[in-house]
C-alpha cells in the first residue's frame, strides 16, 4: 500500500479537530468501511459513503484506494484481523484447530461470511478489488499458515516432505467451497474432522491382510 507521511485536512464536520495524522485519518477510513460492510454489505458500499461516515473527503480516501473494491477488501481485513490471529503453542494440530474454529465461526456467526462471499464474487469483474483480494489478504494468510507448518515440520510434527502449500488448500479450500459452493453446512465439526483427515489420513491404521 502506498505510504503518505503528509497531513490530511478533515472533513468539515471534524474541523474542531485540526490536522490529523495521514494514519489517524486513513484508519478511520478503513473502521468506516468495515462498519458500512458489516452493516448493509457490498450492495449499500460506495466511496461516497465511506467518506462520510469516516468524514473525510473522497479525494483522500483515492490516495490510498484506487476503487470501491480494494477499500472495501481493506475495511473487511482491517475488521476480522483480531480475530485471526495465528498461535503458536508450539503444538501445531492445537494451532491448526484453533484457527480454523476462529475461522469457521467468524464466517458462520457473524456477518463476514456474507461480505467475504460478495467481495470473492465482485472480484471476478473488479481487477483491481481481484488484486487487493489476492496481495492483502489470501497470500498473506497462506504465508501464515504454511510458515506454522514448515515451523512443525522442524519439530517434527509433520513429515520433512509433507507439501505446507497443499495442505494449505485442503483445510482452508474446503472450508470455502463449503462456505461458497456446496449446500453441506460449514461448521466446526467439519472443520474438526477435515482437520484430523488432513493430518492423520482416511486410510485404517491397520490394513487388512491380504
Amino acid at each position: 500500500m502506498p505510504a503518505h507521511t503528509d497531513q490530511e485536512t478533515t472533513a468539515p464536520n471534524r474541523r474542531g479537530r485540526g490536522r490529523r495524522p495521514a494514519a489517524e485519518v486513513r484508519a478511520d477510513a478503513l473502521r468506516a468501511a468495515g462498519a458500512l460492510l458489516f452493516d448493509s454489505g457490498m450492495g449499500a458500499f460506495t466511496i461516497e459513503a465511506v467518506a462520510a461516515k469516516a468524514g473525510i473527503s473522497k479525494t483522500t480516501i483515492y490516495k490510498w484506494w484506487p476503487s470501491r473494491g480494494a477499500l472495501a477488501l481493506d475495511g473487511y481485513f482491517h475488521t476480522v484481523e483480531p480475530a485471526l490471529t495465528f498461535p503458536d503453542s508450539g503444538d501445531i494440530e492445537a494451532d491448526l484447530a484453533a484457527q480454523l474454529g476462529a475461522f469457521v465461526h467468524l464466517l458462520t456467526r457473524t456477518p463476514a461470511g456474507r461480505v467475504i462471499t460478495e467481495l470473492i464474487g465482485q472480484a471476478q469483474t473488479d481487477p483491481d478489488l481481484a488484486v487487493a483480494l489476492r496481495t492483502r489478504y489470501s497470500d498473506p494468510r497462506r504465508r501464515l499458515a504454511v510458515e506454522a507448518m514448515r515451523r512443525a515440520q522442524e519439530r517434527g510434527q509433520l513429515r520433512a516432505d509433507a507439501d505446507c502449500e497443499a495442505l494449505v488448500d485442503q483445510l482452508w479450500g474446503a472450508c470455502y467451497h463449503r462456505l461458497l459452493l456446496s449446500d453441506l453446512p460449514l461448521t466446526e465439526e467439519f472443520t474438526a474432522n477435515l482437520l484430523a483427515n488432513v493430518l492423520h489420513g482416511a486410510a485404517p491404521r491397520t490394513r487388512p491382510a491380504p
